[in-house]
C-alpha cells in the first residue's frame, strides 16, 4: 500500500514542536498522511531551539555556500524518518513543506533533486541553492507568503517562482497582504487545498 508523507520543516531558532498544530490540521484535513515534524541537526547558535543552518554573519554571497554544506545533515535527517516509517519516495508519496529557513531547505532538496518529491509547500522562504540545479521538473509547488513580512521579503518568493518557472518547474503562489513573517490559518488552508488533490491522486 502506498505511504504519504508530509515533513514539517521549522524555521531557525525553532523546533519541530512548534509545527505541531499545523501537522494537526493537515492530517485531521488530508486523511491518511503521516506528518513528522523533526529538529533540525544542530542546536540555534544565537539562542535556544535548532537550524538547519547558521546565519550568525550570514551575507548574500555566503548563504549559498551555508545551504550546500547544510545538505549531509539535512539529508541524514529526512532519510532517518523515511528509513523510521519505511517510506520510499517514489513509490510514496514524500512531501516537503517548511517555513523561512525550513522552506530554504525544502527548495534546496527540490532543485537538487535528493529525492522524488510528491510536492513542495515553502512558507515564507527563498530560493537561494547554489547552481547547477537538478530538479524533477514535475514536482508542483506553492510559495506562500506575506507581503508585510520584514524578514524575509514576499519578492523572494516571488523570484523564486520565476527561477523555477525558467528550471521547468511549475510554482504556484500564494501572496497575504498584510501579514509579516508568519505561518496563518490561510495559508494552511491554501496550502492543504494544493496538497489533497496530489496526495490523493494515483499515478
Amino acid at each position: 500500500m502506498m505511504k504519504k508523507m508530509i515533513v514539517l520543516l521549522h524555521g531557525v531558532g525553532s523546533r519541530g514542536d512548534d509545527l505541531r498544530g499545523l501537522g494537526k490540521y493537515w492530517s485531521q484535513t488530508l486523511g491518511d498522511v503521516l506528518v513528522a515534524s523533526p529538529d533540525g541537526p544542530s542546536h540555534f547558535d544565537m539562542g535556544p531551539g535548532f537550524q538547519w543552518f547558521s546565519v550568525n554573519g550570514i551575507t548574500e554571497e555566503t548563504r549559498a555556500g551555508r545551504i550546500a554544506d547544510a545538505r549531509a545533515a539535512f539529508n541524514a535527517t529526512i532519510n532517518g524518518l523515511l528509513e523510521k516509517h519505511d517510506v520510499q519516495p517514489g513509490r510514496d508519496k514524500l512531501v516537503l513543506a517548511g517555513f523561512s529557513q525550513g522552506a530554504i531547505m525544502s527548495l534546496d532538496a527540490l532543485v537538487n533533486g535528493q529525492w522524488p518529491l510528491a510536492a513542495v509547500v515553502a512558507f515564507s522562504g527563498r530560493l537561494a541553492s547554489p547552481r547547477p540545479w537538478q530538479p524533477a521538473s514535475n514536482t508542483p509547488v506553492l510559495l506562500v507568503h506575506g507581503m508585510s513580512d520584514p524578514v524575509i521579503t514576499w519578492k523572494e518568493s516571488e523570484r523564486a517562482a520565476a527561477a523555477l518557472g525558467d528550471a521547468g518547474i511549475n510554482a504556484d503562489t500564494y501572496f497575504e497582504p498584510g501579514v509579516p513573517h508568519t505561518l496563518t490559518a490561510n495559508g494552511a488552508m491554501k496550502a492543504a487545498s494544493f496538497l489533497q488533490p496530489l496526495l490523493n491522486r494515483v499515478d
